[in-house]
């Protein structure tokens, strides 16, 4: 449009033609009362208002973007306070209408200044608001108090915690900065906060499967320690367990190397991806043959593997456990080399190795890139170890055996794997 008209026509046109529209929404919400039509007069909000504030503004705007514009918006405000008090009297306290007001008055300069799809952001969200009117309400209604203190969380891990933090190396730990300590943090924060939504509110009656599913994108380990516990108290409802537990480790691997794309390391991801990716796949392999075997078995439901994702001691544990292992990891290198390194991975493998994967991944270690790739699948490996001895300790059922035997095999083909790596 641009190419035809000339930029201050094209975007008049533009600014005209996106306020008709959110003013015919307008006036359809104002007509609207709890999904019955209003017959009334309705005051402001017509489409014919909103339509000629979008071209006052930008006509303001063109004769001069500072005293004109920003007079014109404190009168177009003093007017809206006049008929907000007008409404008030007649029980209409909704701010809607002003708030819409007022973008619209400053639609013209922000079709000029702004990109295009950040426009068309603006306009959509203002339609969804007006006409998502009942769901809206419905989902604000449903939405739990502690949710929006999770949510806080996360803002104060993203928005006001990562923006202090140096972009500079910890001393001692080249390559490890602070700020890829607190993106690690962030990123697994992300993926666990959304399995948990998932399981929460998308499918609040989880049976097996989709828990082994939504807790192997949080933590398989958890997920198989919920499993195993569940089997040895409901053991009737334990059929599908086993099969649970295996999606739970094929979903480890998927996670593993998403997030390990996300921090930047395509290189490792790359190497991973062949004994990852078939880890997966023949896990969930396995795991189509163990639910054939259990099939006709009563689907039981499980909470949520984890309650608070976006805990805040957590996080900073996981941070401390970052730097710690980044610290082990820099002092068995430089003293022990590679195979020093191979079995400090087994030993980590034994507690969380989120935090160990990314600290060897972000360093900048006395080894090869070859013997990193290996220790992130020993790792891996002996994490398999501990699930398959917490299924068998914690379950007490040989119905979790097949389950077991096939954590152990992972291990021995992640040493098997990482021993024909070269260097």
């Amino acid at each position: 449009m641009n190419g035809i008209l000339p930029p201050l026509l094209a975007g008049f046109l533009a600014t005209v033609a996106l306020a008709f529209i959110v003013g015919l929404e307008l006036h359809a919400y104002r007509r609207r009362g709890d999904g019955v039509v209003v017959p009334v007069a309705l005051g402001f909000g017509s489409t014919r208002t909103i339509t000629l504030l979008a071209a006052l503004g930008f006509v303001l705007w063109v004769v001069a973007p500072v005293v004109p514009f920003s007079v014109g918006f404190g009168v177009v405000g003093l007017l809206l306070v006049f008929d907000y008090r007008q409404r008030l009297k007649s029980g209409d306290a909704s701010l809607l209408p002003a708030v819409i007001a007022l973008l619209a008055y400053a639609l013209g300069p922000f079709v000029l200044v702004a990109p295009l799809v950040v426009v068309a952001g603006l306009v959509v969200l203002i339609l969804m608001t007006l006409g998502e009117q009942a769901q809206i309400r419905k989902f604000s209604d449903a939405f739990p108090a502690e949710e929006g203190v999770t949510l806080a969380k996360f803002f104060i891990l993203a928005g006001l915690i990562l923006p202090l933090l140096p972009d500079a190396d910890i001393p001692g730990l080249p390559g490890i900065s602070y700020t890829k300590v607190w993106t690690a943090v962030l990123v697994i924060s992300g993926i666990s906060y959304l399995a948990y939504l998932a399981h929460r509110y998308l499918f609040p009656r989880a049976g097996t499967l989709l828990t082994g599913v939504l807790g192997g994108m949080y933590s398989s380990t958890a997920a198989t320690v919920v499993l195993a516990r569940a089997a040895r108290g409901a053991p009737a409802d334990a059929a599908l367990a086993p099969a649970a537990v295996v999606i739970a480790t094929g979903m480890m691997y998927a996670r593993l190397l998403v997030v390990i794309v996300l921090l930047g390391h395509a290189d490792a991801a790359l190497a991973l991806a062949l004994p990852f990716g078939g880890l997966c796949v023949a896990s969930v392999a396995l795991a189509g043959v163990l639910i054939w075997r259990a099939k006709g078995a009563p689907a039981a439901e499980h909470e949520p593997v984890s309650a608070n994702p976006l805990d805040l001691p957590v996080a900073f544990l996981f941070a401390g456990l970052f730097v710690a292992f980044a610290a082990i990891t820099n002092f068995v290198t430089a003293h022990f080399g590679a195979g020093g390194l191979h079995v400090l991975s087994f030993a980590v493998g034994f507690s969380d190795i989120d935090p160990f994967v990314f600290s060897l991944l972000d360093g900048k270690f006395a080894v090869s890139q070859a013997a990193v790739v290996s220790a992130v699948l020993i790792a891996s490996g002996s994490n398999n170890l501990l699930k398959a001895c917490y299924a068998m300790g914690l379950s007490r059922s040989k119905m979790m055996l097949p389950a077991a035997i096939w954590l152990v095999v992972t291990l021995g083909i992640s040493v098997a794997y990482a021993a024909f790596l070269p260097g």
